[in-house]
């Protein structure tokens, strides 16, 4: 009999009730197997370091050790544990600073429980989930901050434009490891935000979106 590995999640969160509420949401959840609770992103980094989960479940505004810096550090020191965002609020800057600090998932309270449950899962397997109301952020903020002669408001960051050209040239993620001195996981997280970000569902989506906004020639 094939044994089913759980999800091990923490879960950070200033406000008790909400914490407490979303370690009993999860508790209901198949698969999933709340291994800490923390109040602020200092309490989550130790923790992280203490259990070494699948998946961090983080709010962003936390005193102290914010949401955004907890997950930067989270993201650099364990790279094998992902961060789904979980905030109220879907803010532009918020948004893209999330992601660029190394947040795989971003969803707003407003989520469903089938979507965080997704969300979780998908994070876990190294994929990129994001709220439509954050993607939608990124656009914005894009356009905001960049010329109009530029390339596309999708809120790339350079290391991606990187992956992305590389993938339109036609490289596996073998060798956009070598080429770019990275590891082939970061690889794939690298390939999972651009497909967020560009509404890409694969590959040929990718590279199709990457001509279409000149990427590449």
């Amino acid at each position: 009999m094939t044994e089913v590995t759980e999800t091990r999640v923490i879960v950070a969160d200033d406000q008790a009730a909400v914490r407490e509420g979303l370690v009993l949401l999860l508790g209901t959840m198949p698969g999933i197997d709340v291994v800490g609770e923390a109040g602020d992103g200092d309490e989550a980094i130790r923790l992280v370091a203490e259990h070494r989960p699948d998946v961090v479940l983080m709010d962003l505004n936390m005193p102290g050790t914010d949401g955004i810096e907890a997950t930067r550090h989270i993201r650099r020191e364990h790279q094998d544990t992902q961060v789904v965002v979980l905030t109220t609020y879907a803010t532009d800057e918020l948004a893209l600073e999330a992601l660029d600090s190394g947040a795989l998932g971003y969803l707003t309270k407003s989520a469903s429980k089938d979507a965080i449950a997704r969300a979780i899962a998908a994070a876990a397997a190294g994929q990129a989930v994001l709220d439509p109301d954050v993607q939608r952020s990124l656009v914005r903020a894009a356009t905001r901050s960049q010329p109009a002669t530029q390339p596309p408001a999708d809120g790339l960051t350079a290391r991606e434009i990187d992956v992305l050209k590389l993938i339109a040239a036609g490289h596996g993620n073998r060798e956009i490891s070598k080429r770019l001195f990275i590891s082939g996981t970061t690889v794939k997280t690298h390939i999972n935000r651009i497909f967020a970000k560009t509404a890409s569902k694969d590959r040929v989506e990718a590279i199709a979106y990457a001509k279409r906004h000149h990427y590449v020639d």
